[in-house]
């Protein structure tokens, strides 16, 4: 394929570098942060699918691709298929003795992840965030963080469209004396507040840092506290999502896996 894929591209960095930890878990995290489209036998019927197996040495593994030409480059014409978010098949794969077939002959990013992969990145996506409630009182530049976990942070809000306008990063103080770093996000669409937080936690999980913490808010446009924000902050933009058609067939919704039959 023409095009290489953010997918592509951490697969090849990981490729490059086989003993370099950093670039696994960074091929990993954006794995789970993709949509894929896991290819079917047959159209879904209700919340139930009917995935394409297929048997290499290391054992049963479905099918999945980074966009639905790269399926249709793979079966030679339009085939049905289940969309889902990587985190969303890794959780549905989990324990089932099952790997993944990725992007098989048709990217760059072509690879075999065998059950124990699957079962270990489940694992990792299982932690939910905490949720507490602090009054900031004081917010400073953000200072020390690593590079790497920013860019990679970046990249994932980059990817999260219609979800939010914008958010700031900022060291923050809060009202007990407890110090720290904060992602305020301004106007989060209605119900994806979970959602925004889990995928900043899994930045953090997959960033190898055993101490990295960051903290997440939810703010309104409106709210005079931006204005303090925003003079010391680190502004990241998500995009606006474009008008398009709902999906009428069932597992399209990335975060709502449908069941293996």
């Amino acid at each position: 394929m023409a095009d290489m894929t953010p997918l592509d591209a951490a697969h090849a960095a990981m490729e490059a570098a086989p003993e370099d930890e950093a670039a696994r878990l960074c091929f990993y995290e954006r794995l789970a942060a993709s949509e894929l489209c896991l290819l079917l036998r047959e159209e879904p019927e209700g919340e139930r699918i009917d995935p394409v197996v297929i048997a290499p040495e290391d054992g049963d593994c479905v099918l999945a691709f980074d966009g639905e030409a790269r399926l249709a480059a793979f079966s030679q014409g339009p085939a049905p298929y289940a969309a889902l978010s990587g985190r969303a098949l890794a959780g549905m794969l989990a324990g089932q003795g099952m790997g993944l077939g990725l992007n098989l002959g048709v990217a760059p990013s072509a690879i075999l992840l065998p059950a124990g992969a699957i079962d270990w990145l489940a694992g990792m996506l299982a932690e939910a965030p905490e949720e507490l409630a602090a009054r900031p009182v004081e917010f400073r530049l953000p200072t020390g963080l690593p590079e790497a976990m920013l860019h990679a942070l970046d990249a994932r809000l980059a990817g999260m469209t219609g979800m939010a306008r914008a958010a700031w990063l900022v060291a923050v103080r809060y009202e007990d004396g407890a110090q720290g770093h904060l992602l305020g996000f301004v106007g989060a669409a209605p119900g994806m507040e979970g959602a925004l937080a889990r995928a900043v936690s899994e930045v953090l999980v997959f960033s190898g840092l055993e101490a990295a913490a960051l903290d997440v808010g939810f703010f309104e446009a409106s709210d005079p506290v931006l204005a303090r924000m925003a003079a010391c902050g680190l502004r990241f933009d998500l995009p606006e999502r474009q008008a398009r058609a709902a999906p009428a067939a069932p597992g399209s919704d990335p975060e709502r896996p449908p069941r293996l039959r």
